[in-house]
């Protein structure tokens, strides 16, 4: 009877909240974000957005909905959450509705969830605090925008440059791909500057530095706060725990009508049929959202040199092998992980071994060497960061002992001259005793 009333229940929650499944779709085996919760402030965004969203849906992401301010809006419930990560289209909501507050979201990200922030111009306080939340300070001045007299979009109806277009890219091919994005992204927003204290954010593209933050329909009273190259237009944080949030000063960034837009910058003779925000944007939440850059350790196995067997414990000055298998997750499956600064340390208090891993091009990195002359309690310690990857935290424990007092060597080499002076010592006193006592 019990079971029959559990499983009232849960056919009851599932059908309350149709995104509610039965087993994650988010898991270590396959680690690629799938149930998005999209706030707008209208629906018709839906449609202005299309192809970005139409992107995502081909690649297997379920979308649902929402106005910012419905009073039903909920990220967790009964301590599981619904989504694996969330949609922010709604620069001007003052509030959010349901459960959700600055408080909730940020708790959604530390708990591993990704974010796409998009703010634009007069952006709310409740935006502008989940940004300033992760790093990303924008402009004070809600009605100021990003001018760039310089590095602006030839277009015939633009007459105050604030269609920008942006070619100052991250170099790193894992957040934004392997293909170099050959003609520029559009920008009309509000720039923002990254928080110093805070180095898990990183600029992503960056304004030129001729660019410049102010209202455009008033004259520069006073010098701008924003200048130059510290503006970013758009900027990501990879977080301690790996969730990734990507932060836009544009919510038009995402829009159909950049996407098909043909982009000429100022001072430059060829313009492309088409900008570079499409592959832009969709490069990025392929990094985002876990189709690029997540890695997984698996295997990690330690024992001395010619045995197989993992040791509880190792005696000083034992050789030892160590191994550990890293993998690259493309968004579909798991492919060997290539590098050659995956290090090891051997670690107590302080690295007494630190040796980089060797690799085999199959996933296998692998090193060996001497336990040092020190006893005590031990850790392998990997603690690799690289740019665009998650971050890899690897510890094993173990004892190293000294030597027992029937391992030692009988005789010492390096002791043989104490050992014939002793010797010598002995005989001389024979021969001294044997003389004394018989010599008349």
């Amino acid at each position: 009877m019990a079971k029959a009333w559990g499983l009232v229940l849960l056919l009851a929650l599932v059908s309350l909240h149709p995104f509610l499944p039965l087993v994650s779709s988010f898991s270590p085996d396959s680690p690629t974000d799938r149930r998005l919760l999209v706030l707008v402030d209208d629906f018709a965004i839906r449609s202005s957005h299309s192809l970005f969203f139409n992107s995502l849906r081909s690649r297997g992401f379920n979308l649902e909905f929402r106005l910012a301010d419905d009073p039903k809006l909920a990220l967790q419930r009964y301590g599981q959450y619904l989504y694996d990560g969330l949609v922010l289209f709604s620069p001007s909501a003052q509030r959010l509705g349901g459960s959700l507050d600055v408080a909730a979201v940020l708790d959604f990200v530390d708990s591993g969830h990704d974010l796409i922030l998009a703010a634009d111009v007069g952006a709310s306080d409740l935006i502008r605090d989940i940004a300033t939340e992760c790093g990303a300070d924008f402009d004070e001045d809600p009605s100021a925008v990003v001018i760039d007299h310089t590095g602006y979009a030839v277009s015939e109806t633009e007459g105050d440059h604030t269609l920008i277009a942006g070619d100052d890219f991250i170099q790193s091919k894992v957040i934004l791909g392997d293909k170099k994005i050959k003609a520029a992204v559009l920008f009309r927003g509000v720039g923002h500057s990254l928080n110093a204290a805070n180095s898990h954010i990183l600029k992503v593209l960056t304004a030129s530095p001729s660019a410049y933050s102010a209202n455009p329909n008033t004259k520069l009273s006073s010098p701008p706060t924003l200048t130059g190259s510290a503006i970013s237009l758009v900027s990501v944080v990879q977080a301690r725990n790996n969730a990734r949030i990507l932060i836009s000063g544009s919510l038009d960034l995402f829009s159909n009508r950049l996407f098909r837009a043909g982009v000429q910058k100022a001072g430059s003779s060829i313009k492309h049929e088409s900008s570079g925000n499409q592959q832009f944007v969709t490069e990025l939440s392929k990094w985002v959202f876990h189709e690029r850059g997540h890695l997984k350790a698996v295997n990690v196995r330690h024992n001395k040199v010619e045995e197989k067997d993992e040791p509880s414990m190792y005696r000083i000055s034992d050789d030892l092998e160590y191994s550990v298998e890293i993998y690259e997750w493309t968004g579909q499956s798991w492919i060997p992980y290539v590098a050659d600064d995956v290090q090891v340390q051997f670690y107590m208090m302080s690295p007494y071994v630190l040796k980089t891993l060797s690799n085999n091009k199959k996933g296998l990195f692998y090193t060996s060497f001497r336990v040092p002359d020190v006893y005590g309690v031990f850790q392998f310690k990997i603690e690799y960061q690289r740019l665009g990857y998650t971050s890899v935290s690897l510890s094993k424990q173990i004892p190293v002992r000294p030597f027992r007092h029937n391992e030692y060597e009988r005789f010492i080499p390096a002791a043989f001259p104490y050992y014939g002076a002793s010797f010598s010592t002995m005989a001389a006193f024979f021969i001294f005793s044997v003389v004394y006592l018989y010599n008349k």
